[in-house]
């Protein structure tokens, strides 16, 4: 058994995201794990090298994660033929650019969603490295959670029966910035930079969607500003432009053929009374389950309660109780780790993967369709998309 290194270009991971998630929590556990394993038992160490525009942060994160490598210089880097996969957390709007570059410097390219801030250049982007014979691949981390992947062991084994509908609840109070610190980037509230709850969130939810509980087919969406006023990092205040909040109801074509209502809310505007930060709740003609990022309950056909509609009394049924935790049956590593192991061994031994720029891509074309169905206040169809 060997162990090989493989040179990988990041980019863009001086942010919230690219530090926690893809440096820290995923190419620096791997190494501290001894790199990725291979099917044959050797090992692949990622040998990262990371680039920004500020030498002085991309040196400082560096040194901070015993990372040797760091530059202010993409073009270099992507000229070095030792390092052979390009990895992009950066805006959106230069994304497209930087993976078609990097594509064309003959590197495996893996990002960040959304994938482009719209589909044509999203499309352009996947025939770019579909025509390359290189490796390709989107995060897509939400469907390593925890909580998700019991709501699929449910689905897998039959418990909900025909599913019926789903509804998603997602978003808290995003601090506006005058009373209390904001603890999200003031971009992410303006349509200029690249922000909006829709562009943001619906790629996410696309990928969940299609591969939890069934294709999307159309949706009907609204989308609003609820805080039109915020303050930047500095305390200076702004015009909030970008969306903060949508509400939408889409249709999915569910695995036996069967429609699936799914209700989408999401909004920075909201406080939280729910299980978390985001739930989903399944009905199925068997059984029903709720799931967070970590935690699943579920109730089945026979341990349904009989409830009775009374306004004039105080409810006294527990509500909450009458649901039954399905347990931790292994250990859940971070979602953004497990897929880049699954990357690096698509690169590196040709592993099958499915969570390429083309899956990206669908994610862009839900948001457009989104976007258009609030704009024009109609239904809007997902035709299959052709890339």
């Amino acid at each position: 058994m060997t162990t090989r290194t493989l040179g990988l270009i990041m980019h863009g991971v001086t942010g919230r995201m690219g530090t926690n998630q893809h440096l820290i929590r995923s190419i620096v556990a791997i190494r501290q794990q001894g790199g990725v394993v291979l099917s044959n038992g050797d090992r692949v160490m990622p040998d990262p090298i990371l680039i920004g525009r500020n030498g002085e942060k991309i040196e400082a994160l560096a040194k901070a994660h015993g990372i040797a490598r760091w530059s202010t210089r993409l073009d270099e880097a992507l000229a070095n033929p030792n390092d052979t996969v390009f990895f992009d957390a950066g805006t959106t709007q230069m994304r497209p650019a930087l993976l078609a570059q990097a594509i064309r410097a003959g590197k495996h390219v893996y990002c960040e969603k959304p994938i482009a801030t719209n589909l044509n250049e999203a499309v352009e982007v996947c025939r770019l490295a579909q025509a390359s014979g290189l490796k390709h691949g989107a995060v897509q981390d939400k469907l390593f959670l925890p909580g998700l992947r019991k709501l699929d062991m449910l689905r897998r084994a039959g418990f909900f029966g025909r599913m019926l509908s789903l509804r998603l609840e997602f978003g808290y109070w995003v601090f506006e910035g005058d009373l209390q610190p904001i603890q999200r980037p003031s971009w992410n509230y303006r349509s200029e930079d690249g922000g909006g709850m829709i562009l943001d969130m619906m790629c996410h939810w696309r990928y969940v969607l299609d591969n939890l509980f069934g294709e999307v087919q159309s949706i009907s969406c609204l989308g609003t500003t609820h805080i039109p006023q915020r303050w930047d990092e500095s305390g200076k205040p702004y015009q909030a432009t970008a969306d903060d909040a949508a509400y939408a109801t889409a249709q999915l074509k569910g695995f036996d053929g069967e429609p699936v209502i799914a209700q989408l809310n999401m909004s920075w505007a909201t406080r939280v009374r729910r299980d978390d930060l985001v739930t989903f709740h399944v009905d199925g003609t068997h059984g029903s389950a709720v799931a967070g990022l970590t935690d699943c309950r579920a109730q089945s056909r026979v341990t349904t309660p009989r409830p009775v509609w009374n306004p004039d009394t105080r409810q006294t049924m527990p509500f909450f109780d009458q649901w039954q935790e399905v347990p931790d049956s292994q250990v859940y590593d971070n979602g953004f780790k497990i897929q880049w192991e699954h990357f690096i061994r698509h690169v590196v031994e040709n592993e099958p993967y499915k969570y390429t720029l083309a899956e990206g891509a669908k994610g862009v074309q839900l948001v457009e369709a989104a976007l258009q169905s609030w704009k024009e206040r109609r239904w809007v169809d997902l035709p299959a998309l052709k890339i």
